[in-house]
C-alpha cells in the first residue's frame, strides 16, 4: 500500500518488513506463522462497535443476518460481532495458516461461526448469499500500486455478486486515491454510497484516519450522489488525508450529477459488468462497445431487458443491427420504438447495435465477426432454471425482397438522396396474382434515403417482356458481389426504363386503397354530381409538390403525364392551400388520386384537391400525404406543420360544404396518432379513422358538413361508391369495398 511509508516508525514496522507485497499468499502465511495473536489494522472494536451495530440494525432481513468477513486475517472483528448477537458469520482468507488458527480459537466458544480458506477475488459462494459484506483493510491490501487495480476490481465484482438486493458492503479503508477511484467507479450505477469517518475515542490519535464507506445494492441503474457524514472535528489528525478525500468526493459527485442528468449517457461495458449478468425487467441502458485494442470498430449499443410476459421468450439474447440509414428512424431512435422492437423480437434481452459512417465500407459478415466477442459477455449468465444460455444470435429487419435493382439515384437540395428502384417481392398479395397469374411481377419504388425503410411510392410495371428479361438477368447475377451486382443492375435498368411503364390500373399501396375507400363518406354528394353529368367531365386534380426533382422523377420513371384535368404545381403546400381562391383548387404534399379514373401519381410531397370547376365555389377534397424530414420525431407522415391548428382551420375554410379532408398518418406511436386525431377533432365536427393492417399507416378523414353518415348507413354508402367507381380489375374494387367496412367514426 502507498500508506506503508506513512506507517513507518509505528508499531507495525516489523509487520511491513515481514509482509512485503500484501497480495502474495506466502507472505501472509509467513506473517501469521510468526504472529499468532490478533492483529488489528486501522480502528479497533471500541471505535467500530457503535457505527457497525447501528448499520446492521437497519438491514431488512430476518435474523440472524448472513454476514461475510473477507480477508479476515486474525482480526477479532468477527468475534466481537458474534458476541453482539450476529452468529451467522462466514470468515474467509486465502491463508490456510490463519484460518486454521482462527478455527481452533473459536470452535468451542463460537460454534456457529464458519471459517473458509478462499481467494476473495474468486469466491465459491452462490449469488446473493449475504446481506452484508464487512471488509476491514482487505481492499486496501489488494490495491498494491505496482499490481494495479486488477485484483481489487475482481474482488469488488465478487462482492457485488454475493450481496443480496438491499444488502450493504462496508469497506473500512484509509481512503487512498487509487482505492477511492476504484470504489467510486465500481459502485456508481445502482448503488447508494455514503462515506463517514470512524470516531476516535482515544486522545492518542494514530497518524492515519480510518474511514467507513458503505454501499447499498439496488436493482436499478440510477446514479446517486455520495452522502458524506464527515465531521471536521474527527479529521484534524491528518489534513492531507482529509483534503484528498474531500477533493475525491467533490469530483465523483460532479461525475454522478452528469450521469443523473443525462438519460442518454453512454456507459462502458466495464461500468456494467455485474449489473448485466442477470436480466432486470424493463431496464434500458446505452453502452459503447469495442474500440482501440478490443475490436476493429467501436459501436453504440442499447441494451433492453424485456418486461415480463405471459408466454415464454423464444430467445434469451439477441443482437439487432441498425444500419446508419435507419438509425434516426423513430422505431430505433426513440425509447418507445425500441421497446416495440424488443416485443416483436421475442427476446428476453435485446442488444440494439447502431452502425455509423465508420462501418460503411464493411460487409455485414465482417461486422458480425467483429461484434461477436463484444456482445457475448453481455448475454445473461443463466436461465431461471440454471441452464446455460445459447450463443447470441443476430437479427436484422427483413424487407421481403427477392431482387432489387437501383435504376436511378439523385441528390436533391430539398429531399437529399433519392432512389428509384425496381424490385421483385418474395410474396405478392393473392389478388395481384389473380390479376397477373402468368408472370413474376416487377414493382417500381421511390425511396428517400433519410427514411430507407419507408416506401414513398410503389407502382406495378406492366411490360411483360421486359419484366421477364429483368428476372432472367437477376438469375444470372446471383453469385456476383453486391457492389458488382448494383452497378450491373443500374446499367441494365437505365436502358430498359424507357420501355417499362407504370400500370395505373393497379393501386399498389394499401393506404391509397384506404384513401379511396374514404370517399364513402361523401358518396351521396358524389352521386349527385355524377347524376348531373359534372363529375366525369369537369372534375380536376391539382397536385402540389415542394421538390421539382420529384416532379421530374414522376414524369421520367412513373409515367406521370399532365393534362387539362391533372396539373402539378411546384410550391409549398401550406402556402398553396392558404392562397386558394373561391375559383381555384387546393393542395397538399403527397400522392394524388383521381377518384374518377383512379390515376396514381408517385410524387411524394404533394397535395391533392378535387373540385368541380367554377360552379363549385370551394374545394371538395383535400388529401394530405406529406413526408416528414425529421424521422426521430415519431411522426413519419405528415410533416408536423400540416397538423397545426392554424392549417387545419385553413383547410376547413377552403373546403366546400360537403368537403372531405384526408390525412395519411404514419407513426408507430399510439400516443402520436392519438395526438393527431385530437387536433383534427378540435377543428372538425366529424372525424373518422381507417387503421390499416400493418399498424403503421392510419388514414384519417374529416367532414366539413355538420351532418354525417351514421354507423348503420355505411353499407348503403359503400354500395353507392361501388356503383360510382369503375375498376379495371374487380379484385382492386373489392379491396376498396372491404376497406370501407373498417372505417370508424371517432366520437
Amino acid at each position: 500500500m502507498e500508506s506503508k511509508a506513512k506507517m513507518k516508525g509505528s508499531a507495525v514496522d516489523e509487520v511491513l518488513e515481514t509482509l512485503g507485497d500484501f497480495t502474495i499468499k506466502e507472505n501472509w502465511d509467513k506473517f501469521f506463522t510468526l504472529h499468532t495473536d490478533s492483529f488489528e489494522w486501522y480502528a479497533e472494536w471500541p471505535h467500530l462497535q457503535d457505527p457497525l451495530l447501528s448499520l446492521l440494525s437497519t438491514l431488512a432481513h430476518p435474523l440472524p443476518l448472513p454476514l461475510l468477513i473477507p480477508a479476515c486475517g486474525n482480526s477479532q472483528l468477527s468475534e466481537h460481532l458474534y458476541d453482539a448477537g450476529h452468529t451467522s458469520i462466514i470468515n474467509v482468507d486465502f491463508s490456510k495458516v490463519v484460518i486454521s488458527d482462527m478455527l481452533r480459537r473459536n470452535v468451542r466458544d463460537r460454534p456457529l461461526m464458519r471459517w473458509r480458506v478462499m481467494d476473495i477475488t474468486a469466491m465459491q459462494f452462490k449469488d446473493e448469499s449475504f446481506i452484508a459484506v464487512i471488509d476491514k483493510g482487505g481492499l486496501d491490501a489488494l490495491m498494491e500500486p505496482k499490481v494495479g487495480p486488477k485484483l481489487g476490481n475482481q474482488y469488488l465484482s465478487e462482492v457485488k455478486r454475493v450481496l443480496k438486493p438491499g444488502g450493504k458492503f462496508v469497506c473500512l479503508t484509509l481512503a487512498e486515491s487509487h482505492v477511492l477511484n476504484l470504489l467510486f467507479s465500481k459502485f456508481r450505477l445502482g448503488w447508494k454510497m455514503s462515506v463517514d469517518a470512524i470516531p476516535l475515542k482515544s486522545s492518542s490519535k494514530p497518524s492515519l484516519q480510518t474511514f467507513m464507506v458503505v454501499v447499498e445494492k439496488e436493482l436499478s441503474t440510477l446514479v446517486h450522489q455520495i452522502t458524506s457524514l464527515l465531521l471536521n472535528s474527527s479529521l484534524d489528525c491528518n489534513s492531507k488525508q482529509v483534503s484528498g478525500l474531500n477533493e475525491a468526493l467533490r469530483k465523483e459527485n460532479q461525475i454522478r450529477e452528469k450521469y443523473s442528468g443525462d438519460s442518454e449517457i453512454l456507459y462502458s461495458v466495464e461500468d456494467m459488468q455485474e449489473e448485466l449478468l442477470k436480466l432486470s425487467q424493463g431496464r434500458r441502458l446505452q453502452l459503447t462497445l469495442g474500440g482501440e485494442g478490443k475490436s476493429t470498430f467501436s459501436y453504440r449499443a442499447v441494451i433492453l431487458d424485456a418486461e415480463e410476459q405471459a408466454d415464454p421468450f423464444t430467445y434469451h439474447c439477441g443482437v439487432f443491427i441498425v444500419p446508419k440509414a435507419r438509425a434516426r428512424e423513430w422505431l430505433f431512435y426513440s425509447e418507445e420504438g425500441q421497446w416495440m422492437v424488443v416485443k416483436s423480437s421475442k427476446a428476453a434481452r435485446l442488444i440494439m447495435v447502431f452502425l455509423d459512417a465508420s462501418h460503411s465500407d464493411t460487409s455485414m459478415e465482417n461486422i458480425q465477426k467483429d461484434l461477436s466477442p463484444l456482445v457475448a459477455p453481455l448475454a445473461p449468465a443463466e436461465n431461471d432454471d440454471g441452464a446455460q444460455i445459447p450463443s447470441v444470435f443476430f437479427m436484422m429487419a427483413s424487407e421481403g425482397l427477392k431482387e432489387r435493382y437501383i435504376i436511378h439515384k439523385v441528390t436533391s437540395p430539398l429531399t437529399g438522396s433519392i432512389i428509384v428502384e425496381d424490385v421483385i417481392h418474395e410474396n405478392v398479395d393473392s389478388e395481384v396474382s389473380c390479376i397477373f397469374p402468368t408472370r413474376e411481377l416487377v414493382f417500381r419504388r421511390l425511396i428517400f434515403e433519410r427514411a430507407a425503410n419507408l416506401v414513398q411510392s410503389e407502382a406495378l410495371l406492366k411490360d411483360e417482356q421486359l419484366s421477364t428479361k429483368l428476372v432472367s438477368e437477376t438469375g444470372r447475377r446471383k453469385n456476383a458481389s453486391p457492389k458488382s451486382r448494383k452497378s450491373a443492375s443500374q446499367r441494365h435498368s437505365v436502358g430498359a426504363s424507357r420501355q417499362l411503364t407504370v400500370d395505373h390500373g393497379y393501386v399498389a399501396s394499401s393506404y391509397h386503397t384506404g384513401i379511396i375507400s374514404g370517399f364513402t363518406l361523401i358518396s351521396s354528394f358524389m352521386e349527385n354530381m355524377a347524376s348531373s353529368g359534372k363529375m366525369a367531365s369537369k372534375s380536376k386534380i391539382e397536385i402540389v409538390e415542394l421538390d421539382p426533382v420529384i416532379v421530374d422523377i414522376a414524369k421520367e420513371y412513373f409515367s406521370f403525364v399532365e393534362d387539362k384535368r391533372l396539373k402539378v404545381h411546384v410550391a409549398d403546400g401550406i402556402e398553396f392551400v392558404q392562397e386558394i381562391e373561391s375559383s381555384a383548387v387546393a393542395q397538399i404534399h403527397g400522392k394524388c388520386i383521381d377518384p374518377t379514373h383512379h390515376t396514381e401519381s408517385p410524387s411524394n410531397e404533394s397535395s391533392t384537391v378535387c373540385h368541380d370547376g367554377e360552379e363549385v365555389p370551394k374545394v371538395d377534397i383535400i388529401i394530405v400525404d406529406v413526408d416528414s424530414s425529421d424521422q426521430s420525431s415519431g411522426l413519419t407522415c405528415p410533416a408536423p406543420d400540416f397538423l397545426d391548428d392554424s392549417f387545419l382551420e385553413t383547410v376547413k375554410d377552403k373546403l366546400s360544404d360537403n368537403g372531405l379532408f384526408v390525412v395519411n398518418l404514419v407513426s408507430r406511436s399510439r400516443a402520436i396518432k392519438d395526438m393527431a386525431l385530437s387536433k383534427m377533432k378540435k377543428v372538425f365536427s366529424h372525424v373518422y379513422c381507417l387503421q390499416l393492417d400493418d399498424d403503421v399507416n392510419d388514414v384519417h378523414f374529416a367532414l366539413k358538413s355538420e351532418s354525417c353518415i351514421e354507423d348503420n348507413s355505411f353499407h348503403e354508402a359503400s354500395v353507392r361508391l361501388e356503383k360510382l367507381l369503375e375498376f379495371k380489375h374487380a379484385e382492386i374494387g373489392q379491396n376498396i369495398m372491404n376497406a370501407t367496412s373498417k372505417i370508424r367514426r371517432l366520437k
